[in-house]
């Protein structure tokens, strides 16, 4: 009998263990990243999301092209922040340099201080899952 216990407490445990990964998996890699900066900077996810987004197209036009896939690979659903600026109307074309990128942060209701916070943020999350020189690209693409 206590075997059979054992064994159903396996089970659940495995069960929970599972449900829990599939609710991870469901909140998406964007979910880390965008609570960090909305719980750090007040920000909203939008305004998060589209400000990530924005400052990775900026990467994308000023970076090598194996320096952003760099990048891109530390991000989880990079793709998807930048559609998102697109989507919310904060990249409408090339953004060139920092003084595009801080009419894509006004576009997002969001004044040119944000720039650097989130160009911190974001270099550090690179930088904790990749190393210093990848967090570096961070700061490379905006200056």
């Amino acid at each position: 009998m206590r075997q059979g216990k054992a064994w159903v407490a396996c089970l659940v445990l495995t069960a929970l263990f599972q449900a829990g990964c599939g609710a991870m998996q469901s909140m998406g890699g964007t979910d880390i990243l965008t609570g960090l900066l909305t719980n750090q900077l007040g920000v909203t996810t939008n305004q998060a999301m589209g400000g990530v987004g924005s400052i990775l197209s900026l990467a994308k036009e000023r970076l090598s092209s194996m320096d952003f896939t760099t990048l891109t690979k530390l991000i989880p659903g990079a793709d998807t922040y930048m559609n998102t600026a697109k989507d919310l109307g904060a990249v409408t074309g090339p953004i060139k340099d920092r003084a595009g990128l801080t009419s894509a942060f006004s576009r997002l209701g969001m004044g040119s201080d944000m720039v650097p916070k989130f160009t911190q943020i974001l270099s550090d999350f690179v930088g904790k899952a990749g190393g210093q020189p990848a967090g570096n690209l961070v700061m490379q693409a905006v200056q």
